[in-house]
Parts: structure tokens; sequence; C-alpha cells
């Protein structure tokens, strides 16, 4: 009598370490959450959110720097509005240094101006932790040096930086930036604060003017030369502080755009490699089923084929 040979025991076998390794992936998918984890789980799904990893490193990227520019905008804002009370305070008092001024009364004004020239120095070599924010690309070091007399007042400032500023990216082909160059007599680029040909801004210029008119009494050439020019300056500090309101919104709505992609771009990538747990769990327990029921069979098939080699 002939005895079935092992081919059955081998389809058997194999049949029971296929099983094996589902209930083990599914166990895995349940205990991870992730269907997919590997490329041999679903090479079309891995290659997808693969992509889409990628896609939200580039957008993870720009929040963070978004989130550098927001920090950065809010040192810039308070400089301006320092700057915007300073040149405030020198246009009133080059309008209330007229004719009917005493010399007395001038001679204090030039001291409250000497005082402004020494904050706008101040405020020109604002740091954000080691840089220095209006000395364009140019940032390590001091943007504005002083020259002085013998009695200690500022004659003369001057601007070691330069035009440029540094972007950033916020967005796929967007740059952005907040910085703001001291000063640019170019003609060209990034508008100056302090100074800029273009506008008639000068400020370190006109304010020294101021100083050395009232010191000297001139209130002819403060009323006709001082006092225009600060309006000048003040007017292009106004601007810059637009400038500065308007990019403070951008960010935001970059900033909000860029969250809902990011969420969009997650959950599009759980969708792909995310098990559904409620449906992993049937699979696991009709897996664990089947396995059972497969292992019963062979143990049945395995004690007939005993006593059948018994029996022979």
């Amino acid at each position: 009598m002939r005895v079935a040979g092992t081919s059955y025991n081998e389809m058997m076998v194999s049949q029971l370490n296929l099983l094996t390794s589902q209930q083990q992936q599914l166990e895995n998918q349940v205990t991870t959450g992730m269907r997919v984890t590997k490329p041999e789980d679903d090479p079309a799904a891995m290659g997808q959110a693969l992509n889409m990893d990628t896609e939200n490193s580039a957008l993870t990227q720009y929040s963070q720097n978004i989130t550098s520019l927001q920090s950065r905008s809010d040192l810039v804002a308070s400089s301006l509005q320092q700057l915007q009370s300073l040149t405030d305070q020198a246009t009133e008092i080059a309008t209330e240094a007229d004719g009917t001024a005493t010399p007395t009364q001038l001679q204090a004004y030039a001291s409250q101006v000497s005082g402004l020239i020494q904050q706008a120095v101040s405020i020109a070599n604002t740091q954000d932790g080691d840089q220095y924010i209006f000395g364009g690309t140019k940032s390590s070091e001091a943007p504005y040096t002083t020259t002085t007399d013998a009695s200690g007042n500022i004659t003369a400032v001057n601007y070691q930086g330069n035009t440029s500023v540094m972007q950033s990216d916020i967005g796929p082909g967007t740059k952005m930036s907040v910085d703001i160059p001291g000063s640019n007599t170019t003609g060209s680029g990034a508008r100056g604060l302090f100074t800029d040909s273009r506008y008639g801004a000068d400020l370190f210029s006109h304010l020294i003017s101021l100083q050395s008119d009232l010191e000297s009494g001139d209130t002819t050439a403060i009323q006709s030369t001082d006092e225009p020019a600060l309006v000048k300056d003040e007017n292009n500090v106004i601007y810059q502080v637009s400038a500065n309101g308007v990019g403070q919104s951008q960010l935001t709505a970059a900033a909000s755009n860029n969250t809902t992609q990011q969420d969009a771009v997650q959950q599009s990538i759980s969708s792909l490699t995310g098990a559904d747990i409620t449906q992993t769990i049937v699979n696991l327990t009709e897996n664990q089923t089947t396995y059972q029921a497969a292992l019963q069979g062979s143990s049945i098939l395995l004690n007939l084929q005993q006593s059948l080699l018994e029996y022979l």
C-alpha cells in the first residue's frame, strides 16, 4: 500500500507559515496603528507617502522660517515705534524753535536734540541676538559709528552696512524679508530707514544740522531747511511702519495657509499608511480563527499518518 508523500505536509506547513506571518503583520498594525511601515507592505502607497513626507518636511521648514521672521518683525516694529516717536519730537522742536524762542530755549532744545541723536544711534544699532538688524546682510558688526567733538556731541554718523536684505522662503516659490537697511543712497533696492536719497531722508545729518542751528540761534535755517527736511525723515519712518504692518499681515496669512497645507498632507499620509483599527481587528480575529482551524487540521492529518504507519 502506498503512503501519501510529503507534498501535502509541505503545503500545510507553508499555509501555517503564511497565516503566522499575516497574524504578526495584523498584530503590528493594531499595535502601531500603521498599515504601511515598509515598502513591501504596499509599494505604491509607500511611494506616495514618501513624496508627501518630503512635501511635509518643506512645509515644516517654511513654518520655522515664518516663526523666525515674525519674531524679527516684532523687534523691527518695536524699533520703528521708538524711531517714530523720536522723529515726532524732533519735528516738534523744529516747529517751536521759531523767531519767538529765546536763546535759553534754543540752547535747551539743542540739548534735547543731542539726546535724540544718541538715542537714534542706539536704535540704529539694535541687535537681534548677535545680529544687527539695520545693517543689511552685513549684520555681524554695528552698522553705525559716530564721530564726536571735544564736548562729546555727535558731529557725524557713518553707515558701515550694505543695502541688501536677507530673504527666507515662506512657501513654494515665495520669499520674504522683514529687514530694513539703515541706509541706501544707490537709487535702487530696499528703502533705507535712516537715509534714502530717493526720498530725501537723511535723519542723522538733519538732526545734527538742527542741533547746530539751535546752538547758533539760526531760527531762519531751522524753519526753512531743518523742519522740512525732518518732515521727510518722519514720512520715511511712517512708510516703514506701514510696510512692517503689511509684512506682519502677510506672515500671519502665510502661517495660517502653511498650517492648513500641513494638516492636509499629514491626513493624506495617514490615510495612505494608517490602519483601519476596527477592520484590522476583524481581520486579525479571522486570521486567528483560520490559523487555529489549520493547526487542528494538520494535527488530525499527522495523527492519521502516524496511525497508518503503525498499521503498516
